[in-house]
């Protein structure tokens, strides 16, 4: 998975960079969100700064010569998980019941929840030393924190879905963000578990093959 890790990393990078950019200044007149009150805006900010941290470490996780490197990698997803997932998926649940839109309150509460139940089960899977699991879970994990990503590139595909129906409305973009989130982290949890499903597939069927193999090696000659 390298070649893959490194190219979810590069665009992790950027989107990092494009989301958290507006909120370097910590000015609230710069806020692409609309919030009312200081407190609003300090929530805001620290979800979005946290979840930039889980949006670039998360692809770190996968690399092999990170793996390989047991202490780097049980570093690097400490403080993912708890520099990253943790505040942000906190900080989530406020910003996602402030919005006043129903389908953002409850798909982004739920993204959030999941993100801390995956986010546990993954830490729990690595004490035990189910590496497999950890794995795993640690896909779904950041399958949700790649929801920043996906969430703004539905959006417009679900602008672009108006065409055939009479055209493009610019004006409806706003109303399209709550359904593109609630989209997103579906999607992505259905891709990260197509693809270790994919990956377990195999191992489930090696001892199937080992045995045809062993049968085959030992019938006798025609």
């Amino acid at each position: 998975m390298r070649k893959p890790a490194v190219w979810l990393l590069v665009v992790a990078i950027v989107f990092a960079l494009v989301l958290a950019y507006p909120y370097l200044s910590l000015d609230i007149g710069e806020s692409r969100l609309d919030v009312r009150d200081g407190l609003h805006y300090a929530v805001l900010v620290a979800h979005i700064f946290t979840a930039a941290v889980a949006l670039v470490l998360g692809p770190l996780q996968f690399l092999p010569k990170i793996r390989a490197r047991r202490r780097v990698h049980r570093a690097l997803g400490r403080v993912y998980l708890f520099a990253g997932v943790l505040p942000s998926a906190l900080a989530t649940i406020p910003v996602a019941v402030w919005s006043g839109r129903p389908v953002t309150q409850v798909g982004l509460t739920t993204a959030a929840v999941l993100w801390l139940v995956t986010g546990g089960l993954a830490y729990r899977a690595a004490r035990r030393r189910d590496f497999a699991a950890h794995r795993a879970w640690m896909m779904r994990n950041y399958a949700l924190t790649f929801l920043a990503v996906t969430s703004r590139v539905l959006v417009p595909l679900l602008l672009l879905v108006q065409v055939p129906f009479g055209g493009v409305d610019p004006g409806s973009a706003p109303s399209l963000i709550p359904i593109g989130q609630t989209l997103g982290w579906v999607v992505n949890l259905i891709f990260a578990e197509f693809l270790i499903r994919r990956r377990q597939r195999p191992a489930t069927r090696s001892p199937r093959r080992t045995k045809r193999l062993a049968a085959r090696r030992d019938a006798p000659a025609a």
